[in-house]
């Protein structure tokens, strides 16, 4: 049913196109696919314009009729959204790419990008009637969904690799979650997740794309890139890939202000970034692939992109070949290194999966596939305290006698 406040219209299957209806807390597809939101874009051209948005809060919910949820009282918001979008000049200069920019991520509420996901998919769950969410997490989606449950007064259930970050088991902790660690990866997690819910009536399953309204808060992120760069598109946008929803939900955003008219000319050029150590994207595109195959041994610093076979991966491939992108993997020793070389530079401490893009975008200057004029956005998905240990410290230890040297 629609709203003023939102025009979503049905949910359509993103491999067979088949519809389903929004009013109903809905899974996947019969196909076995992830299902996309969709709204009367007619409606909302004929209603809102750029400069409508621009007169609303800094949040995303200044986009609400491009958002699932229809009853503004519904919303739960810890105040995401409108994140900077920072010129890295000595980086870039460094880099031979002057217009290089960064979407900094690590400012969102519990500190990362997944608070946008969990914020829209938490407000939509709570206003179908879900009483609680399960997922298994690699740490960072589900310390932001616990706190957004607990922040909507529904219940939790994370699983999580005993490997995450552990801030991330502290913050699911702190918000009430029923939390258990699996001495395995975010699979193996998922596995025990679909084994407990028969058993916790009112639950969904907000493993990711296996519920409709996740992406519809990631792809915030390229709403407010084309805003803030006054309704124009870059040349580029680079983004660190493991489930893939973040560059899936750039990408249907691109498409629906496509259609509404609210940006014109060519779409970004999309690169999704993977550690070499976990890498399907990478390999599927390199071999003009529709779809990966599961990763074998998966392990990376960047624990956040450490995922060995994504349900969406088809999505996240035609988003690259329409786009004429391409698909990056580099050493977790690169990412490292580019980690330092972005705080001492520009004084901003990314998490490792922001920094894996930073490499890539070394990479891919040196091969020529970037040229020296082109704008380019990066995603820092997060901040680099989430990641205490990423960053060896060495410091000396002085006596109050000493003197410095």
């Amino acid at each position: 049913m629609q709203s003023y406040f939102s025009a979503l219209s049905h949910l359509e299957c993103g491999r067979c196109g088949s519809g389903y209806d929004a009013t109903a807390v809905q899974g996947l597809c019969s196909c076995g696919s992830p299902l996309l939101a969709r709204y009367d874009l007619d409606r909302v051209a004929a209603l809102v314009s750029p400069r409508d948005v621009g007169g609303r809060g800094p949040d995303l919910w200044r986009y609400h009729e491009l958002l699932p949820v229809g009853d503004p009282a519904r919303i739960v918001s810890l105040g995401e959204g409108m994140t900077p979008l920072l010129a890295m000049p000595r980086l870039g200069r460094a880099l031979g790419l002057p217009g290089l920019l960064m979407k900094d991520e690590s400012l969102v509420p519990t500190g990362t990008f997944k608070a946008r996901g969990a914020a829209v998919g938490v407000s939509r769950a709570a206003e179908l009637g879900v009483t609680g969410v399960a997922m298994p997490t690699n740490g960072n989606a589900g310390a932001a969904w616990a706190l957004y449950a607990a922040r909507g007064g529904l219940r939790s259930l994370i699983v999580m690799p005993a490997g995450a970050p552990a801030i991330t088991r502290a913050e699911c902790a702190a918000a009430g979650a029923e939390l258990y660690l699996v001495d395995g990866l975010i699979g193996d997690a998922g596995r025990l997740i679909a084994a407990a819910l028969p058993g916790r009536p009112g639950f969904q399953d907000v493993s990711t794309l296996k519920e409709p309204y996740r992406l519809e808060g990631k792809k915030t992120m390229g709403l407010e890139i084309a805003e803030q760069l006054g309704w124009r598109l870059p040349g580029v946008i680079v983004y660190p890939t493991g489930g893939g929803v973040g560059i899936i939900g750039i990408y249907k955003a691109l498409l629906e202000m496509r259609e509404l008219g609210w940006v014109t000319g060519d779409l970004p050029r999309l690169v999704a970034v993977q550690a070499s150590g976990c890498a399907p994207i990478v390999t599927a595109f390199a071999g003009g692939a529709r779809q990966s195959e599961p990763w074998p041994d998966a392990r990376t610093v960047a624990f956040g992109i450490t995922v060995p076979k994504a349900l969406g991966d088809f999505l996240v491939l035609d988003a690259l070949y329409a786009t004429s992108g391409t698909a990056v993997a580099v050493d977790d020793e690169e990412l490292l290194a580019d980690q330092r070389e972005v705080a001492r530079l520009e004084g901003c401490f990314i998490c490792p999966e922001g920094a894996a893009c930073f490499s890539a975008v070394r990479r891919l200057r040196d091969s020529g596939w970037l040229s020296g004029s082109d704008e380019v956005v990066v995603l820092n998905t997060g901040t680099g305290l989430k990641y205490p240990d990423a960053v060896p410290v060495d410091v000396p230890l002085l006596a109050p006698a000493d003197v410095l040297p």
